[in-house]
């Protein structure tokens, strides 16, 4: 086991730490800056802003399940601190689309014509910026550290991504639209500058072409013989394939298999939770979007805490041990969260609740404390998860592997944030939407105890595989 402070004064994981720090924070206040402005400012309709706020999700998770073949190929057989160089100079571009669409939102300018699809134009382009970096800030830690450096590098990178997230939430909900312009070209600049002092971190595998086995024979014929439609339709289907093999190829190992089903039906349940906060906030408790950025402040500082605490109780070792328990306390406390919300009172006063007034409010510490619950139980459950990913196998598969679970995880999220809104759309109300991610927590708690079991059957949770092996 290895102390957090011997890493982070390290040269080999500190700019990493900063890189994925930086662009968190930005996805977040971007995000929520966004999302609040327009559930607060511009619609006045539960339906609407609900469905928005699942648009809005859907966007940024849509990449994932598009890209994620491609980019966890891309990082096994690319130097991933090169990688990491042309994602944040992308950065840049992209959050000066999203500054332009919150200024004119801002400003009243064309706000559904123009303003809004800015904005949700760089929020998927986002999207696309985490679904290349995702892989490299898992799949480069054993590149660069020691064994027993993995989990407690992984442990630092999701709770200082989750601190992020709490850091971009935060200010997302009190500064205003022109500041948060500002803000997101300037840390996207940051980044770029701490993303150039990555060390390099070559292929382990040979440098190969990038596999697009539909697309490039058809590209070989003459530009006369081609059509845009016809580029577009075999580049869908290649990379269908691509998904695919890779899912397919990584998944038919049990305990990676079981790992990812693990990892995705809680991260459905974490996307009906972000798509109902906003909603939940006005409509359910009457309160101001101050408060709405508490909630999900409340989840990262959560999260983090959770990801910190399962690497001590485990001393280092990378197990599910935990992971059943952990998650069936998050089923619970979402459905304690279910009947505090249920029995919040109406409040007398005409107007949104402000932060004191909200915190005066006699439930406002049982629902504080329900939320603590799930997060932490959640960061305790997922965090070994992602370890085992990169652990159980070979260091040159890492990338796919993580790219494989990212695909399943974004998929899942994708279905959470469709069901959230065909759920909203049928008349379901949120607080009771909250009953069924705690069934989906159960679900996940029967994944983690059956890969605690081949975890013990195997012998080791270190014992690695290659896709070779599985061919």
């Amino acid at each position: 086991m290895t102390t957090t402070t011997h890493l982070l004064r390290a040269r080999r994981f500190l700019p990493l730490f900063v890189t994925q720090l930086l662009g968190a924070f930005n996805d977040n206040l971007f995000k929520n800056s966004m999302v609040l402005f327009v559930v607060y400012s511009v619609y006045n309709s539960e339906k609407a802003e609900a469905h928005f706020s699942g648009l809005a999700t859907t966007l940024f998770i849509l990449p994932f399940v598009a890209l994620s073949a491609l980019s966890g190929q891309l990082a096994d057989m690319r130097d991933k601190a090169r990688i990491i160089r042309i994602v944040k100079t992308c950065e840049i571009g992209i959050m000066a689309v999203g500054a332009a669409g919150l200024l004119l939102a801002w400003k009243g300018i064309e706000v559904e014509a123009l303003a809004i699809p800015l904005m949700l134009l760089a929020l998927f382009a986002m999207g696309i910026h985490s679904t290349f970096f995702g892989p490299i800030k898992y799949a480069i830690l054993p590149q660069h550290l020691r064994a027993d450096e993995v989990l407690a590098g992984t442990g630092l990178v999701e709770a200082g991504t989750y601190l992020a997230i709490l850091a971009g939430t935060i200010v997302a909900g009190y500064i205003s639209a022109p500041a948060a312009a500002a803000t997101v070209v300037v840390v996207a600049l940051i980044g770029f500058v701490a993303g150039k002092s990555v060390p390099p971190a070559p292929p382990e595998v040979p440098d190969e072409a990038l596999a697009l086995p539909l697309l490039r024979p058809y590209m070989r014929r003459p530009k006369s013989a081609r059509n845009p439609v016809g580029v577009a339709c075999v580049a869908v289907a290649d990379q269908a394939v691509s998904l695919y093999r890779l899912v397919h190829s990584t998944t038919r190992h049990p305990r990676v298999f079981l790992a990812i089903a693990a990892i995705s039906f809680f991260w459905a349940v974490g996307a009906i939770l972000f798509v109902q906060f906003p909603p939940l906030a006005k409509n359910v408790l009457g309160c101001s979007k101050e408060v709405a950025s508490l909630f999900l402040v409340i989840f990262s500082v959560g999260i983090a805490i959770g990801s910190i605490s399962i690497n001590r109780m485990l001393k280092g070792a990378v197990s599910a041990r935990f992971a059943p328990a952990c998650v069936v306390g998050t089923g619970l406390f979402v459905a304690a969260f279910h009947f505090v919300c249920a029995a919040w009172p109406v409040p007398e006063q005409r107007g949104l609740l402000d932060l004191s007034a909200f915190l005066a409010m006699p439930l406002a510490v049982p629902l504080i404390g329900t939320l603590l619950g799930i997060s932490i139980t959640g960061g305790m459950f997922v965090v070994p998860l992602y370890a085992f990913l990169t652990t159980v196998v070979e260091k040159c598969e890492a990338a796919r592997t993580i790219a494989a679970n990212n695909v399943v995880n974004s998929a899942a999220m994708l279905a959470g944030s469709i069901l959230a809104m065909g759920l909203t759309a049928a008349g379901v109300s949120i607080v009771d939407q909250l009953l069924l991610t705690g069934i989906l927590c159960f679900v996940s708690a029967w994944l983690g105890w059956r890969l605690y079991k081949a975890e013990v059957a195997h012998g080791s949770a270190h014992e690695a595989h290659t896709f070779d092996e599985m061919a």
